[in-house]
């Protein structure tokens, strides 16, 4: 069976991505459900199939351990995959066994996803155990492509999360639609997403430099830009979750990266099967659609969509 691990630092958008893909999923007729992972995630948008919190919450281990909220963070996520794991990969196995897709969402404290193990262990555990073929989907809140240092350190955590969580992964730059208020931006949106040629970003990183630390800041941050491209595995995605073909590429994307493109037919799943084959908004300028005429394209897929709905007409077509 399969599903997404979600992963991104605070605010990045993680539970409402995982209610939008739940909305999405069953717009196109497939099932699925959701896992929160967050012990600290108490008012949730979406139903949840299996909570963390029904073994754990975070206000119980600061309480009885006298933790803080990152310790406490760690604590639950250690004793998930130490003590309680066999319990908890049984619950996602009988949604599994009922071809369930299944979106877990995970906690936000980065050093979950980029050094500490007990993520990579549970979800190693459910591969194995319960046959899961899951692919990470990390979100990086597209605020931070604003500053050049900002850019160059999520590059090197998305590079870090790749490696730690050891599965197909892709990385999404979220809220893309609210990218264009932030003001301009030094590149083209495609460079962003690419992260190629980073050498480029040295003016900028020398003009944020005003610190005490100057020059070794420079240096550091160039640094890791070379490492980042010398391992060449990082590229981003955008996504708006409320905008339908951003979701249908996003999704047809990390359907090919876990492999249920190649077995979608025998699941029924053949209308969104032929979807996906055509592309969603693969041959989109996504600098055009998000920046320079993004009131334009926003009017013409709602034009489109209101003579969809007005026409009452449904074919597959209609998810590009």
């Amino acid at each position: 069976m399969f599903g997404q691990v979600v992963v991104g630092g605070p605010g990045a958008g993680k539970s409402t991505y995982c209610y939008g893909m739940y909305q999405f999923l069953s717009a196109i007729g497939r099932s699925s459900a959701v896992i929160n992972l967050d012990p600290a995630n108490d008012s949730v948008p979406y139903p949840v199939a299996v909570d963390i919190r029904d073994y754990i919450t975070l206000e119980e281990i600061m309480d009885e351990l006298n933790l803080g909220p990152n310790g406490g963070l760690m604590y639950a996520m250690e004793n998930l995959s130490q003590q309680g794991i066999d319990e908890f990969i049984s619950r996602i196995e009988k949604l599994a066994k009922d071809g369930t897709y299944l979106l877990f969402d995970c906690p936000g404290q980065v050093e979950l996803f980029t050094h500490h193990n007990s993520l990579h262990d549970i979800f190693k555990k459910l591969q194995s155990q319960a046959k899961l073929r899951l692919v990470s989907v990390m979100l990086v809140d597209c605020f931070w492509l604003t500053s050049a240092s900002n850019y160059v350190s999520v590059l090197l955590l998305t590079l870090r999360a790749m490696l730690q969580l050891d599965m197909p992964h892709i990385s999404v730059f979220s809220k893309i639609d609210m990218l264009k208020g932030y003001g301009q931006l030094p590149f083209r949106l495609d460079f962003y997403t690419d992260c190629e040629n980073l050498a480029v970003l040295e003016p900028h990183l020398i003009k944020e430099s005003n610190s005490v630390l100057g020059k070794r800041y420079v240096d550091l941050t160039r640094a890791i830009a070379e490492v980042v491209e010398d391992f060449g595995l990082v590229s981003f995605e955008v996504l708006s979750v409320e905008n339908k073909r951003s979701m249908v590429h996003l999704l047809s994307i990390i359907d090919k990266a876990n492999g249920y493109s190649f077995g979608s037919e025998v699941g029924g799943d053949t209308v969104w099967a032929e979807a996906s084959r055509q592309g969603g908004s693969a041959d989109i300028d996504i600098h055009e659609r998000w920046i320079d005429y993004k009131s334009e394209w926003d009017k013409k897929e709602a034009e489109e969509e209101r003579a969809r709905m007005e026409g009452n007409t449904v074919d597959k077509d209609d998810l590009l």
